[in-house]
């Protein structure tokens, strides 16, 4: 009876408020199992989303949700394209710029150019379908991107070239499906191809302007303070929002445009709030990724893709190894860009949420015009999502990894501060095999490193120089052993967000146990050196204690070492696959064959265990 009325309940659909949680549950379970098993999200997004859908039919968004699915999908990419403006800082983009402009100004024409000529002789689809499809095919899908990248943890330049690409050319995209369905639809009727032109530029023009002036206005009231820090978020919504609506009223699909310009505007107006702000759309769009990604997928129709031939694989796999590597190799022609970085950047080319959504859209009009093969455009359109989807999914980051263009196995630490104790760490570090960085704004306390052939970096660690010339992504823990403990507390405070708070880590404040010099938790970084800080640690130096490294098996294990080391500070244990383990003073660590222990000791050792 109970199995009976659960099916009975799916077959009449589940209510609106449901579906939403649903789908919430779905995106943000498939992301954190992602997470947890190493596994591309983007993947494990759709597959859960065909799963609710099509498979079992427990989720139907039409059904479920109704006429309310297409407006949340558009203000979902509104606003992930609005966060993507906001990553665009002219300043960050530096060496990349050259490659961005090619890939912006060349590639752009020569991706609309390849992928119709893809789809009129790979597809079979007709000029006219080709023109307008291919000019949606410019985009390469910021929701898919952002996630890949996070994954891969690419080198700082290959990252910005495909994120730069992703988020300009996605409203590129959709204004040249637009250019190419105006000429279309004059073709078809007996419309004006003057007034056909003339409504795009202003169309073009308007959403130009208002973005501009949208983001021009935020940035100089919040500097002014005209809206208050409480305000900021709710005031940048809603004008985002009604930019978007604004100028999609004038131009269907400009709003897009409107909403990256009011971003890269926001994002380069030098706001100091502009990192709160940041932070929190970044959080609204890993939910609306996630929630896109599930309401696509799970809108599926299994018929609509029967329509397919073998002729869909095939334009596939032209647009794959054909279309998407000509169309970068020869837009970054003279750009000085490494051979490996082209290639890459040649191979990765997933397509997301905007080209099914566009796509999707302008099939319907097409087919109404009464062009046949405008209805094969939305499953054309699902299909290459898919298999870009789980082809780049699974193959970026062993592909960086082949090209040297990605973060190591083994993840590195950066050291903040160089004393003499925090040297022999780095060395120790690096004869351990753990890749490190020691930084310091003083260059004479990185003489002794630089001696020792460790990698170093010269200057402030929240400087914008650093920003530029460090390659975050090789380096996954951050520890402050300056013997400043509030500059140890500020770096760890401000580089939480881009590490991860349970990898940031500083030497305990010296007057920490004090009620008046206590900080709340939200402020500073895990205990590092097992509660030890900066003053006792020197002292301990100046006593002959040094760095040792012992390596745990199955005779000699972690309680052994500890009966035989009572006094020593465990730094970090080095675990057989590479995770690094920091332990607080009351952790409980678990040992095991392999198992290397970094650990700060008096000069002669027990004689008992190895070491």
């Amino acid at each position: 009876m109970a199995i009976a009325g659960a099916i009975t309940g799916a077959e009449a659909g589940l209510t609106p408020i449901t579906a939403i949680a649903l789908v919430g549950v779905l995106g943000v379970g498939a992301q954190f199992i992602a997470w947890r098993m190493q596994l591309p999200a983007i993947v494990l997004m759709l597959l859960a989303g065909v799963l609710a859908g099509p498979v079992t039919g427990l989720l139907d968004p039409a059904r479920d949700i109704g006429p309310l699915v297409a407006p949340i999908v558009s203000l979902a990419v509104a606003i992930i394209l609005f966060e993507g403006g906001l990553t665009l800082n002219l300043h960050k983009l530096r060496d990349a710029a050259k490659g961005v402009r090619r890939l912006v100004f060349i590639g752009a024409p020569l991706g609309w150019l390849s992928s119709a000529l893809a789809l009129r002789y790979g597809a079979g689809l007709g000029w006219e379908t080709a023109a307008v499809f291919g000019g949606i095919m410019i985009v390469t899908g910021p929701t898919v991107i952002a996630p890949l990248l996070r994954q891969a943890k690419l080198s700082r330049r290959p990252a910005a070239l495909l994120q730069w690409e992703a988020i300009i050319n996605d409203p590129i995209g959709a204004l040249a499906a637009v250019l190419a369905f105006e000429v279309v639809m004059v073709r078809q009727t007996a419309a004006s191809a003057g007034h056909a032109a003339q409504e795009l530029i202003l169309g073009i023009a308007f959403a130009t302007v208002l973005g501009a002036a949208a983001g021009y206005g935020l940035a100089a009231a919040f500097k002014r303070g005209l809206v208050p820090e409480y305000m900021k978020v709710p005031v940048l919504f809603v004008t985002l929002i009604a930019a978007f609506a604004l100028s999609d009223t004038m131009l269907h699909e400009s709003g897009l445009l409107a909403v990256t310009l009011m971003g890269v505007v926001i994002a380069n107006a030098e706001l100091p709030s502009y990192a709160e702000i940041r932070r929190f759309k970044e959080h609204a769009t890993v939910l609306l990724v996630s929630g896109v990604f599930i309401l696509l997928a799970a809108s599926l129709d299994f018929d609509m893709l029967g329509q397919l031939t073998w002729r869909a694989a095939l334009f596939v796999g032209l647009v794959i190894g054909l279309a998407r590597p000509l169309t970068v190799l020869i837009s970054l022609i003279g750009t000085g860009l490494p051979w490996r970085e082209k290639l890459l950047i040649a191979l990765t080319g997933p397509r997301g949420v905007v080209l099914v959504a566009v796509a999707g859209l302008f099939g319907e009009r097409l087919a109404a015009m009464g062009i046949e093969d405008g209805a094969l455009v939305a499953p054309l359109a699902f299909a290459l999502v898919a298999v870009t989807v789980v082809l780049h999914g699974f193959t970026l980051k062993p592909l960086a990894q082949a090209l040297g263009l990605a973060g190591a196995d083994t993840p590195g630490v950066l050291l903040v501060g160089g004393s003499k104790w925090s040297t022999a760490l780095a060395e120790a570090l690096h004869k351990a095999g753990v890749q490190v960085l020691l930084a310091d704004p003083n260059r004479g306390r990185l003489r002794a490193a630089r001696q020792l052939g460790l990698p170093t970096f010269f200057g402030d660690i929240l400087s914008e120089a650093a920003e530029h010339n460090i390659e975050l992504a090789q380096y996954a823990r951050l520890v402050a052993l300056t013997d400043n403990d509030a500059y140890n507390t500020l770096v760890t405070t401000d580089l939480a967000p881009e590490y991860g708070r349970d990898n940031v880590f500083q030497l305990a404040r010296a007057k920490e146990s004090q009620a008046r010099h206590a900080l709340p938790a939200t402020l500073g970084g895990r205990v590092f050196a097992q509660g030890r800080h900066y003053d006792e640690l020197q002292a301990l130096a100046r006593a002959g204690w040094d760095f040792r490294t012992t390596t745990l098996s199955e005779e000699y294990g972690l309680d052994t070492w500890r009966d035989d080391r009572p006094d020593a500070v465990l730094i970090v244990a080095i675990y057989p696959n590479g995770e690094l383990r920091f332990p607080r003073e009351d952790s409980s660590l678990k040992g095991g064959d392999g198992v290397q222990l970094l650990y700060f000791a008096p000069a002669k050792p027990k004689p008992q265990g190895q070491a």
